[in-house]
């Protein structure tokens, strides 16, 4: 039967402890614990340590280890509890441990996924340019419910949508001299639904757009120009009707109307 011969303090940390055992072979170290562990077991020196015993120890060592790495994680931002559950296995705690560990985090109100989803969602509508199908898919990634989900982006109005996406639209630096009307309506179109904003969105903020830069599609005709030259270099072998067709069909391709087509086949072709 092993009894406890020496309890030290450990020198990087003083609420750890070194366990020292002496089976009738000699002392030697066995295990250490922190001191929440030498109260509740009341460890002390002369005191005989079962196996029974030392699996109990380790265990509530092993939840309290767990509870504190998991504190650590949640101290730099808020965390779902997919997040710390998925930290504990990488730090590879058992699943038992972990569950406890998790229990005990949610009711001492450390993890709250519905607050954690809020707060998501407003630092996205804040600091990013996503639509919330994005922001959906992302609270999806961390294990939040649907039905918190939900709530959650109840925040992100429609006002602040249209917002958000015209916002984009504008930063976007497009040359609309050398594309299209509807080519450059149709990758603004792929920009947003790419950024998480709904089709519905995506025409009330091209209507937006259309209607405080109308000014800038005036160059139309330059745009067509533009790439009405790289038919004629594309199609320079070709002649006659064949060259027209070609040429009418690469700028219909890109948006341009019949009636700028018609114009550039006339005045350059």
């Amino acid at each position: 039967m092993a009894v406890i011969s020496k309890i030290t303090t450990q020198k990087k940390n003083l609420e750890r402890y070194n366990i020292f055992l002496d089976d009738g072979h000699g002392e030697q170290y066995a295990f250490s614990v922190d001191q929440g562990v030498l109260v509740t077991f009341q460890l002390r020196k002369g005191l005989e340590i079962t196996k029974e015993l030392l699996t109990e120890i380790t265990h509530e060592e092993m939840i309290r280890k767990g509870y504190h790495h998991a504190l650590n994680y949640l101290s730099y931002r808020m965390r779902s509890k997919k997040e710390v559950i998925d930290y504990l296995i990488k730090k590879e705690f058992d699943k038992e441990v972990i569950s406890i560990v998790v229990d005990r985090l949610i009711e001492e109100k450390y993890i709250n996924d519905a607050e954690f989803s809020n707060a998501f969602v407003r630092s996205r509508i804040n600091l990013t340019n996503k639509g919330p199908e994005l922001v959906k898919k992302e609270l999806i990634e961390k294990g939040i419910s649907n039905v918190e989900i939900t709530e959650s982006l109840k925040m992100y109005t429609f006002e602040d949508q249209i917002e958000k996406a015209s916002t984009l639209l504008l930063k976007k630096n497009l040359n609309t001299k050398r594309t299209s009307r509807t080519e450059y309506y149709n990758k603004m179109k792929l920009l947003l639904l790419s950024k998480g904003f709904t089709y519905e969105i995506a025409q009330h903020a091209l209507q937006k757009l259309i209607e405080e830069t109308v000014e800038d599609f005036d160059a139309e005709w330059d745009a067509v120009t533009y790439q009405g030259e790289k038919a004629l270099r594309k199609y320079k072998n070709e002649d006659g009707w064949e060259k027209k067709k070609k040429i009418k069909q690469y700028l219909y391709r890109r948006g341009f109307t019949v009636d700028l087509i018609e114009k550039f086949i006339e005045e350059f072709v």
